[in-house]
């Protein structure tokens, strides 16, 4: 990284703050806009943001795109827009004396530095952006180097919305986002993995810049004993299979007992052969993002199966179970997992499922507590004292019942991790309050009570406090 690049990232976020002082605190109404027109942004060019898509990934289902990185993004940015005037308005809090007055005020933190990742590049640069104009912030945004087209295309539709006052776009490699993640910002958000989140992280100490980390991890699915076995693996494949598995709240795992298998088995071959007949020409199944990570999945499979495990590819009968041509990689089931294997230790990102099984529940809550907190964890179960024990003897950013990622697109949920999968959280309120400074403001009474406490001589008030503090 050159230096001259650096000068040059650090020019621009000195003049995007100079700016954003000498403008004074957003209106309502200016934040509003600033989130209609990022709403207007995706509507309006939403043909020609998934095509840049589907030629980043080689082959991205459209459909995929157009709800997940598109319709999910403007509702996130509506909803916003609809509810930040009321959000803004101060909190009153009980002042403890007569006559005083003591309330919160929302206020912007200033510019926000917004690093996104390639699964989702609309989605996860303008979800937090819902969060950031709702706080009156303005941003810088580094979209991720694995998607060029897409973070090419995001750099010239954001100059002709925006001003580059309001939110600018730098683009570049690893390199030039190691050097983002070491401005001063005002505040600082990630969303990638747990690895680059250390370095991310690290760098924003320099400076003592406030970070929201949204990593991931090992999200598990835990299927009771008394569940619909069949409605389970659905759901649990419905997210699976979408965008190839490549989400940060993608099921990582199954937790099933023993006796359980041979169904779930038989239940994913249902899915499959009514989900996706086809794989390799399906327009509707997404392509891995790129040769190095088509080429880590296929090792993790062949390291299960050096190590033991028993594959079952859900692949159409005569189709390949991956093309390297297409990218393209058949869900498949990994049973007789052990600990040893690395698609046991490491996030998989991909249509790879391992299935460990358990005998009674509380080993299934243990084996999930061993491990690094996950970013979801996902039951399955009817029994409502047994739901009720999971959600409180586990620790994870979310917990879903008889369902998968559903909390993702619940507006008034907060969505964040906890642990190695993250910190900090956004959505709706929440990411206002998170890209929020809440400046408590006091204003004296005339009398001056809780002043005239702490002014000597103090001999007249010591048995006052004496008598306060044997009480």
């Amino acid at each position: 990284m050159s230096d001259t690049i650096k000068a040059a990232l650090q020019g621009r976020l000195e003049t995007m703050k100079t700016a954003q002082l000498q403008a004074g605190p957003a209106s309502a109404a200016l934040r509003q806009d600033r989130l209609l027109r990022s709403a207007k942004l995706i509507t309006d060019n939403h043909r020609m943001i998934s095509e840049a898509l589907s030629q980043d990934f080689g082959h991205r289902s459209e459909y995929q795109s157009l709800i997940a990185d598109m319709a999910t993004t403007v509702t996130m940015l509506r909803h916003s827009a609809e509810n930040v005037s009321e959000w803004m308005q101060p909190e009153s809090v009980e002042a403890p004396y007569p006559g005083m007055q003591a309330w919160i005020e929302p206020q912007a933190k200033g510019v926000v530095g917004i690093i996104s990742p390639w699964n989702f590049p609309i989605n996860l640069a303008f979800g937090p952006l819902a969060g950031v104009f709702a706080a009156g912030n303005t941003a810088m945004l580094k979209p991720s180097e694995l998607t060029p087209h897409t973070s090419a295309l995001l750099a010239r539709l954001i100059a002709q919305y925006f001003s580059p006052d309001e939110l600018s776009v730098v683009l570049g490699d690893a390199d030039v986002g190691q050097a983002f993640s070491g401005l001063p910002f005002d505040h600082l958000v990630f969303t990638g993995s747990s690895t680059v989140g250390k370095h991310v992280m690290r760098a924003a100490a320099e400076n003592l810049v406030p970070v929201t980390l949204e990593l991931g991890g090992k999200s598990p699915v835990v299927i009771d004993k008394d569940a619909d076995i069949a409605q389970a693996i659905e759901r649990t494949l419905t997210v699976k299979t979408f965008n190839a598995g490549q989400i940060c709240l993608s099921p990582d795992y199954l937790l099933v007992a023993e006796e359980s298998v041979p169904a779930v088995v038989e239940a994913a071959k249902v899915f499959m052969a009514n989900s996706f007949p086809a794989i390799q020409a399906n327009p509707d199944y997404t392509a891995i993002i790129s040769p190095r990570h088509f080429e880590r999945l296929v090792m993790l499979l062949d390291d299960a199966r050096r190590k033991g495990a028993t594959l079952i590819s859900l692949a159409p009968e005569g189709e390949a179970v991956f093309d390297a041509a297409t990218r393209k990689i058949a869900p498949h089931l990994v049973l007789d997992v052990n600990d040893n294997m690395l698609i046991m230790q490491e996030e998989i990102f991909g249509p790879l499922l391992p299935v460990k099984t358990y005998t009674t529940g509380d080993e299934a809550i243990a084996w999930i507590n061993a491990g690094p907190r996950p970013l979801a964890a996902y039951y399955f179960g009817n029994d409502t004292a047994r739901q009720a024990h999971f959600i409180a003897s586990t620790t994870s950013g979310a917990v879903v019942i008889n369902d998968v990622m559903t909390h993702a697109s619940i507006d008034s949920l907060p969505f964040g991790g906890v642990g190695a999968s993250g910190m900090g959280a956004y959505h709706g309120i929440h990411g206002f309050r998170s890209f929020s400074h809440h400046k408590p403001i006091v204003v004296q009474s005339a009398e001056g009570t809780s002043n005239l406490r702490l002014r000597a001589p103090y001999q007249d008030k010591k048995a006052a406090i004496e008598t306060f503090l044997q009480s």
